[in-house]
Parts: C-alpha cells; structure tokens; sequence
C-alpha cells in the first residue's frame, strides 16, 4: 500500500470526483483511477461507487477515510518534527479566539511564543464561533479555540476544559436569594452578546424556557462596564467576569435544574500540512489553558458573593462529567 495511493484516494474523496481530482493534481485519469483499484485490491472491499457524474464513497470507502486522514497527518507530523529538529520554527501562525476567552489566553501565549519561537508571527482574530468555523474551514486560520464547534471530519477538534455559564448582576440585586430558577431566568431581562444567547437558547431548549433579552451587545467589556454601574443583568462563562466576582464588584449566580456551560475547544484543519510553528503555537495553548484551568480561572472563585463554588469547571477529555439533574445539549459559540 502507498502512501501515494492513500493520498490520492483523500483527494478524490475531498473532491467527490476522479476526474477534477486528476486535473488538480496534474494527473492522467487513467493512472488515477489505477492508484484507487490497486487499493482496493489490498484492501479487498470497494472503497468508491462510481456514478454518471462523479463518485461517492461507499460504506467501506467512509471507514478507510477516517483511518486515510490520519495516516497522511502523522506522515506529516513526522517530517515536520525531523526538519524542526535542525531548523527553528518561523512563519506567520493565525489563531483564532472568542472575545470572552482572548484576554485571559492571549497575554500568556504571546509571552510564551516570544520566549520559545521568537521566529514565529502570532496572528489572533477574535470572533464567535460561527465566524471562527468559517475561517478555519476556509483556510484563513490555522487553529481557533472555540466553543463546541459541530463535528466534521475537515477538523481535529481537542476538548480543553468545561466551564459553568452564570447569570451575572450588580452586587445585592437579588438580596438573599442566591440561584435562578428556570422560570426566573426566563423572566429576567438580559444583556447579553449574540455568541452567548445562540449558546444558552440551544441548551434550555430542553426545558422548554426561553430568554427575554433587553439588548444584544457584541462586546464583553461594555457589558461588564453596564453591570459594573448598576445597569442589567447578563449570563457570561465564570472566566470573563472572574475577577469582578472575587472582588465582589459582580454577583454570579448559578441557575437551578440546567448545567450551563460551554465546553472550550482547541479546533484545527485536519487536510492542512502543519509547519513546525502551528505546531509550536499549538503547544503553547494548550500548556496556557492548563495554567488558566490549574489557577481557576474557570471556576466560581472561593467566597464570591453568590458562592455556589458547586459548579466547577473541569479538563475534559469529550466525555465530561456533569451533575445537573439534567443535562442540556451543548452546543453554541
């Protein structure tokens, strides 16, 4: 079996087409076609179906897709990881954040990357998940850490933590109470960005209860300025408004009988070749989020005016655990 064969069954796969898969890639149809029999003769089952305009892949052909895609990236990390060993990594890396997430990631990677790849040009584009889906999937990213992108198998998608979503006032709103009942929260006039109530609407969808927003505002730190003096409500991730809650500048409070959360996500295109400086940036966000998740940056701060400190956030490894009663899909920006 080749490597050659392998690639080019990934190539007709992606293109759903021998023939504009031949003249991509400089080909005759005829060798092309070949290639994609020889491996069907080794594995000994159809991988394509051939059809009036084009082809499609068969039940078979899905299967040895996934497994394709992963043999052409780890030949791929295996050159990269030679040639780094006797060149330093250098280029332009462009990684994409959300805007609750860039400024608690952004000043520990950009001081790593100084101090690890002085070579390499770190690029950040903030953005909601939809827009940071589009842009990886369109090649004008090179990873983007975001919030529950869909499954696809044009990305490599590596969970990184879970976090609580909260609802977030000025100190003393609420008095006493120190939870918001679902009904409660329905009722509670929001400011909140356009990412957030795409992400919170999809997971009280389960309960049947809907949001009542006063204003969509896209920035973070106009919202947190509006609570700060005195004006509305918000739902935010415990990260974004952590310090203000420590300080009892803010009021966080947990809704009763719905996990909300977001589960964090380090996303990345599978058919791209990576340099050695994705992969060195890659390395970086990750050893980041593990300081910021050991530092409990996602989680309710100890002794905040609404402490629950019952929701925490947690690494995840796809599978986290949860303890609501019941769960809400997750899904959002």
């Amino acid at each position: 079996m080749e490597l050659r064969s392998i690639q080019y069954f990934v190539q007709v796969a992606d293109e759903g087409s021998i023939t504009r898969t031949a003249d991509k890639i400089g080909i005759a149809q005829p060798a092309l076609t070949r290639h994609i029999k020889q491996l069907e003769a080794e594995l000994g089952t159809q991988l394509l179906m051939r059809l009036p305009r084009g082809v499609r892949l068969t039940t078979s052909g899905r299967d040895f897709l996934d497994h394709a895609r992963t043999i052409m990236l780890e030949v791929s990390r295996a050159s990269e990881h030679v040639r780094g060993k006797t060149q330093a990594p250098r280029g332009t890396v462009v990684m994409g954040t959300s805007p609750t997430l860039a400024p608690l990631l952004l000043p520990g990677c950009v001081a790593r990357a100084r101090q690890q790849c002085p070579s390499v040009t770190l690029k950040v584009v903030e953005g909601f998940s939809p827009q940071l889906l589009d842009a990886l999937l369109t090649g004008r990213l090179d990873l983007a850490v975001m919030t529950n992108p869909p499954r696809t198998t044009a990305l490599a998608l590596t969970p990184l933590c879970s976090e609580p979503l909260m609802v977030l006032s000025p100190p003393g709103a609420r008095g006493t109470r120190h939870a918001f009942s679902l009904a409660e929260l329905g009722a509670t006039p929001l400011i909140i960005t356009v990412g957030l109530r795409t992400l919170v609407e999809q997971q009280l969808a389960a309960f049947g209860v809907g949001l009542r927003v006063e204003a969509e505002v896209n920035s973070v730190e106009a919202i947190r300025r509006l609570l700060i003096s005195g004006i509305g409500m918000t739902i935010m991730p415990v990260s974004a408004f952590h310090d203000e809650i420590r300080i009892g500048r803010l009021a966080a409070y947990p809704i009763e009988d719905a996990n909300l959360h977001r589960i964090l996500i380090l996303a990345r295109p599978v058919a791209e070749t990576r340099s050695a400086a994705i992969e060195e940036i890659e390395h970086i966000v990750r050893g980041e989020m593990a300081s910021l998740i050991q530092a409990g940056i996602f989680r309710m701060p100890a002794g905040g005016p609404a402490a629950s400190g019952r929701q925490r956030a947690s690494p995840t490894t796809g599978n986290s655990k949860h303890h609501a009663r019941r769960r809400a899909p997750a899904a959002g920006r």
